[in-house]
C-alpha cells in the first residue's frame, strides 16, 4: 500500500467533522480556507458560522460594506484577509457574473489566494489533482521522508511542493489533502506526536532514526519587534473621538483613538503627548480618569498598549476625526484591545485603576 492509500484509509475513519466538509460549494470552502489561514480551527469555526449566516452567498458578501465585513472579522486578526476576501467577492460578483472560479489557475487570480488555498479549493470542490502544502503537510512529509531542507527556504518550498505533487492521490485529491492536514493537526503534532496512532508509522524515517523532534528544519525566524502605543480615549458628553486607520500598518481600515507611539513607556512622555493631542480640541483643563494596559501579540510584533480615558470640557472636533457615541462606536470595526477597553468601560462593575 502506497503513502496516499495509507492516508486515505486512515481518514475514512478518523476525519474531523466540520461544516465546510459537508459541502462542495466553492464559496463556502473558500471562505473556510481564508478564515483558517493563521487561525486555529476551534477559533475559526465560530467565525465561519457567523460569516455563512450573515453572507450565505458570494453576492451577499460582495454587497456588504467593508465596515460590516471587518466588524464581523473583528478579533480574528490578520485583517488583510478580510479586506482581500471582500475584494475577491466583489470581483466574482461583478466581473465574473457570480460564477466562482473552478480551477487552480483561475483561483490564483483571486486576491488573497495563494498556491495552498487554490490547491485546497480546486482539489476539494473540483477534484483537480493539486497538492495543498501547509504547515501541517510540511511537518508530516519532513518526518515521514526525513527531509533535511528548511521548510521556509526557497529550496525547501520547491522541494516539498514537488514531493507533495508526487504523492497526492490521483483519484481523490480533495480527501487526500484534507487527510494530510488532519494528520498533522491531530497526530503528527509539533510537540508530543502520537506516533503509535499514525498510519505512516511503519514508513516514517524520522521515527525509525529517532529524530522526530528535529523535523521539520526551519531557519530562525524574524526578530519580534516591540512597539509602545499610547491611545487617548477622549470623551465629551458621551461622545468619543475616533478615526479610520488608512496607513499600510496593522489594523488597516479599522477605527481607533488618537495615538502617540514611542520607543518606550514613560509617564512623562505620555502626559506630554496627551497635552499635544488635546490642545487642538480644547485649551481648557482635561481630566485624566483612568488608564488600562494591554499586551497584544502579533506574528512579528509585540504591542504594549496603554489606553488613557480622558474627559474633555468642550465638544470634540478635529479634521479627519469622528465624534461618536457609544452605540456608534460599537457598530464599527475596531482593534481587539479597543474592543476590550470599551467592554470594560461599559461595565459599571469593572475595577478601574
Amino acid at each position: 500500500m502506497d503513502f496516499s492509500s495509507h492516508i486515505l484509509q486512515w481518514y475514512q475513519f478518523e476525519r474531523r467533522d466540520f461544516p465546510w466538509r459537508s459541502t462542495k460549494n466553492a464559496y463556502k470552502v473558500w471562505l473556510s480556507e481564508i478564515i483558517l489561514q493563521q487561525t486555529r480551527t476551534s477559533q475559526g469555526l465560530n467565525y465561519y458560522l457567523k460569516f455563512t449566516e450573515a453572507f450565505p452567498t458570494v453576492q451577499d458578501l460582495a454587497e456588504a460594506s467593508e465596515n460590516e465585513v471587518l466588524k464581523l472579522w473583528q478579533g480574528l486578526g490578520y485583517y488583510s484577509r478580510a479586506r482581500n476576501l471582500h475584494h475577491s467577492a466583489k470581483f466574482i460578483h461583478q466581473e465574473l457574473k457570480g460564477v466562482f472560479p473552478n480551477s487552480y489557475k483561475e483561483l490564483l487570480k483571486l486576491k488573497g489566494v495563494g498556491p495552498y488555498t487554490a490547491a485546497a479549493i480546486s482539489s476539494i470542490c473540483f477534484k483537480e489533482v493539486q497538492a495543498a502544502v501547509d504547515g501541517n503537510v510540511y511537518r508530516v512529509l519532513s518526518r515521514v521522508f526525513d527531509v533535511e531542507t528548511a521548510i521556509n527556504s526557497s529550496k525547501g518550498i520547491s522541494q516539498f511542493q514537488t514531493l507533495a505533487s508526487q504523492l497526492v492521490s490521483q483519484t481523490d485529491p480533495g480527501d487526500y489533502n484534507q487527510a494530510l492536514m488532519d494528520l498533522g493537526a491531530t497526530i503528527c503534532t509539533p510537540k508530543n506526536p502520537k506516533c503509535s496512532l499514525c498510519p505512516t508509522e511503519s514508513m516514517c524515517l524520522a521515527r525509525a532514526r529517532n529524530i522526530i523532534t528535529e523535523r521539520p528544519v526551519k531557519i530562525k525566524g524574524i526578530k519580534i519587534k516591540e512597539r509602545y502605543l499610547n491611545y487617548f480615549c477622549l470623551e465629551h458628553d458621551g461622545k468619543f473621538l475616533m478615526k479610520k486607520r488608512t496607513e499600510n500598518d496593522i489594523w488597516k481600515n479599522l477605527y481607533d483613538f488618537p495615538l502617540h507611539e514611542s520607543n518606550h513607556t514613560s509617564l512623562e512622555d505620555t502626559m506630554t503627548s496627551l497635552g499635544e493631542l488635546v490642545t487642538p480640541f480644547d485649551e481648557n483643563a482635561f481630566n485624566h480618569i483612568w488608564t488600562k494596559h494591554y499586551t497584544h501579540k502579533l506574528s512579528h510584533q509585540k504591542l504594549s498598549i496603554f489606553i488613557h480615558h480622558v474627559q474633555i470640557n468642550t465638544p470634540l472636533v478635529g479634521k479627519k476625526w469622528l465624534s461618536l457615541n457609544r452605540e456608534e462606536v460599537m457598530d464599527l470595526p475596531v482593534p481587539k484591545p479597543i474592543e476590550k477597553f470599551f467592554e470594560e468601560l461599559l461595565n459599571p462593575l469593572d475595577n478601574k485603576k
